[in-house]
């Protein structure tokens, strides 16, 4: 109730901010100013807008739109189309759903929302609910990024953008439904003037799932932004987003179906107010205001009157927050091709935790409370002449746990005259991950290290992009290697008798190469990705030395897009994922196991009824096939994928712009 009561005031407060008072003079229309076009720019590796050719790391965009298209409905799905990203989802939909990135754990990635870091701080981020909603694009930034973005930037950052209000104003309403009792439903509103521009969606997705009995998920979302210019010299933009979930599963940890009433939930609410003022055309400065609160939980009751041995009931309710002020100063000296960036930044990271379990012993519960500051102060640069571009930075953070950690980047480009179709590029960085509460503070059954270091990744890569036919076709090919150490692992037998059960004990090490590609005509669009990458265990502290688990060696992906007589889009995406290894958690002690290689095949059309003028509404036909070959397949081990699906839908338009 605590959540809802925030959302229900900051949509009252964007809505205030939405409406102009009725006194106001009529303001220039938004389409008359110079636009900020963001095709071709790149936000999230320098934190600034810059453009894409300047950029040092391998970094894939992709466009809102043509997900949209596609009928991608998570977040983690539309990953599965970029180089270098392996997903590994725990059976149905909304099931705990990881993302590897360049061979890393899946506590390495860094999760942006509009800005707003939605890990849980040590890096856990389930991206099993994650809608892809209103999304207007997602940036994916590979290596570590930690000089830039802090704790949790070891192998890369994954950035999603939520669309912004554009001249006019714009309604729609979006419905659908189809396999496994799919239903969803999405109401947008956008629209803007020279002074306010705003976008708001809501919308709720539910599934009775792909198994027997308990399997149901359902997932309601509001996004909301606001960008408004008070003054000529000024800027600020409000962004919210809220999601609920609930996920009922009546597997064990090996997979079997076992429970008829266990579900976990959680909502999560991310609050972000980022206003800058330009002093002079070369200077500026920004302040940012961020939070990002959860509250997830855990409820097993017992199947019934009978079920009373062992272990039979658990209970769990945990709320995290990260709350976030950040300052920073941007100098533009000369001619606009230096950048020079600092900033300061201080973070409070809270959980409190309660947790009960029920058995034929008696009832025991636990419960936690815990706090950490972080700071941090970071520099980056810019660098532009020519052909030639620099880039980099370092960030030096003092927590208050560990005390005190440097981060480091730089980068190179290199494209032999302005326009030219090829460029070379390099980067090194290194990145670090915070332990999480639980490692630190643990207390019961487990206990918490509190002398435990962050890890580390050091990483380098090396690539080539060219372009043909003027920008139609594009190739990109990427060397990397990183290096992982001071990996915190959990050992049931401590070396001394009530000593910790995690310690920084770990070293890994990937390689690998992506290639990505892509051909652009007037009717047809062909994009693909290949992914290598070879990760393994270099020193296996506590565990067995061997490849790294569900991290596939081979990954293509590749995507063909064609407009057909004007009114039809087409979509046609086909994924092959290799063998992977994993963990057989049926046997005791679990055993090493290996999953087969798959091919899953979507398909998705859209039939423009009607396009929506003045007086009049478009009207637009959706049906999508996933799965279409019904592949029998595994992501993990022991937790069947879903099978053929159809799902038929439309969507209503007021207005444009």
């Amino acid at each position: 109730m605590l959540h809802v009561a925030r959302l229900v005031r900051a949509l009252l407060g964007f809505a205030a901010l939405a409406v102009p008072p009725m006194t106001a003079p009529q303001r220039q229309p938004l389409a008359a100013q110079e636009p900020v076009e963001l095709e071709g720019l790149v936000v999230t590796a320098n934190r600034w807008a810059q453009p894409q050719w300047t950029v040092a790391s391998h970094v894939t965009v992709l466009e809102g739109d043509d997900l949209e298209r596609a009928g991608v409905r998570f977040v983690a799905d539309a990953l599965r189309r970029a180089a270098g990203l392996a997903v590994a989802r725990n059976g149905s939909f909304g099931a705990v759903t990881s993302v590897f990135l360049r061979g890393g754990e899946s506590d390495h990635v860094l999760v942006l929302v509009d800005g707003v870091r939605v890990n849980e701080p040590g890096g856990r981020f389930d991206f099993g609910a994650l809608a892809a909603d209103n999304v207007e694009r997602i940036e994916i930034v590979r290596g570590p990024g930690s000089a830039l973005y802090g704790s949790g930037a070891v192998s890369g950052v994954v950035h999603v953008f939520t669309r912004r209000g554009a001249a006019g104003s714009r309604a729609s309403a979006s419905f659908g439904g189809g396999s496994f009792g799919a239903r969803k439903w999405l109401g947008q509103l956008s629209g803007g003037t020279s002074a306010l521009s705003y976008a708001f969606s809501l919308g709720r997705t539910d599934t009775d799932g792909i198994l027997a009995f308990n399997n149901a998920f359902r997932r309601t979302t509001v996004t909301g932004r606001v960008h408004g210019r008070p003054g000529r010299r000024t800027d600020a933009v409000v962004a919210l987003r809220y999601q609920d979930r609930r996920f009922h599963y009546p597997t064990d940890g090996a997979g079997a179906v076992v429970d008829r009433n266990a579900h976990t939930f959680g909502d999560a609410l991310s609050v972000s107010v980022d206003v800058g003022h330009r002093w002079t055309d070369a200077f500026e400065t920004r302040a940012t205001l961020s939070l990002h609160d959860t509250d997830a939980g855990t409820h097993d009751a017992s199947d019934g009157p009978a079920d009373t041995l062992g272990f039979y009931g658990f209970r769990s309710l945990d709320d995290v927050r990260r709350a976030t002020a950040d300052a920073r100063a941007t100098w533009r000296p000369g001619d606009g091709g230096t950048v020079l960036a600092a900033g300061w930044e201080v973070e409070q990271q809270t959980i409190r935790g309660f947790n009960q379990s029920m058995s034929q012993y008696g009832a025991s519960s636990g419960s936690t409370n815990n706090e950490r500051w972080n700071r941090a102060a970071y520099a980056q640069m810019a660098w532009t002449r020519g052909g030639f571009a620099l880039n980099g930075g370092g960030r030096a953070e003092d927590n208050e746990r560990y005390g005190a950690a440097l981060t480091w980047r730089a980068g190179a480009v290199w494209r032999p005259s302005e326009g030219s179709a090829t460029r070379l590029r390099a980067q090194v960085g290194s990145g670090i991950k915070s332990p999480s509460f639980s490692e630190v503070y643990a207390t019961g059954f487990v206990t918490g290290n509190p002398d435990l270091k962050p890890e580390r990744s050091t990483g380098v890569e090396a690539g080539l992009d060219h372009e043909l036919a003027g920008g139609a076709a594009r190739v990109s090919v990427t060397a990397f290697r990183h290096g992982y150490r001071d990996l915190i692992q959990y050992t049931s037998s401590p070396p001394v008798a009530g000593a910790p059960n995690f310690y920084n004990v770990a070293k890994a090490r990937s390689r690998g190469a992506e290639a990505e590609a892509s051909v652009t005509t007037t009717l047809l669009a062909l994009a693909g990705s290949y992914s290598w990458t070879d990760a393994k265990v270099v020193e296996a502290g506590f565990a067995d030395e061997g490849p790294l688990l569900r991290r596939p060696a081979h990954a293509v992906a590749a995507t063909a897009s064609a407009r057909v007589a004007g009114r039809l889009a087409l979509d046609l995406n086909v994924r092959r994922v290799g063998e992977r290894a994993d963990m057989n958690f049926a046997v005791w002690p679990a055993a090493p196991a290996t999953l087969p290689a798959y091919v899953v095949l979507d398909l998705s059309a859209v039939l423009d009824v009607t396009t929506a003028t003045r007086g009049r509404p478009g009207l637009e036909l959706t049906l999508r096939a996933a799965n279409l070959l019904d592949e029998d397949y595994q992501e993990a081990w022991g937790f069947r994928a879903p099978g053929r699906a159809f799902y038929v839908g439309g969507r209503v338009t007021f207005g444009g712009g």
